[in-house]
């Protein structure tokens, strides 16, 4: 897709203009650097102890049911608690 390197609010343009339904992201400073109230995507950030693989991993069955719900342009948060459930 050509899109490293490129920064959040870069990204999230690019997901709106490709008609992405979410930006997934375990950066969890995003919603302090976007302007939440002109979201051109819904962004869904993963909260683990860790931002390796295995415990990433947990958290996808959450981010597919918010995904496949038809998300609204607002920020969700998925925690390894969440995953749990």
């Amino acid at each position: 897709m050509g899109w490293a390197g490129s920064k959040n609010g870069d990204l999230l343009k690019r997901a709106a203009t490709q008609e992405f339904d979410a930006l997934v992201t375990a950066d969890r400073g995003i919603e302090y650097q976007q302007n939440l109230d002109a979201l051109p995507t819904a962004i869904v950030v993963l909260i683990a102890s860790r931002t390796r693989l295995q415990e990433l991993r947990a958290l996808v069955p959450r981010v597919i049911d918010i995904v496949a719900g038809n998300p609204q342009r607002r920020i969700y948060h998925i925690t390894e608690r969440d995953s749990s459930q």
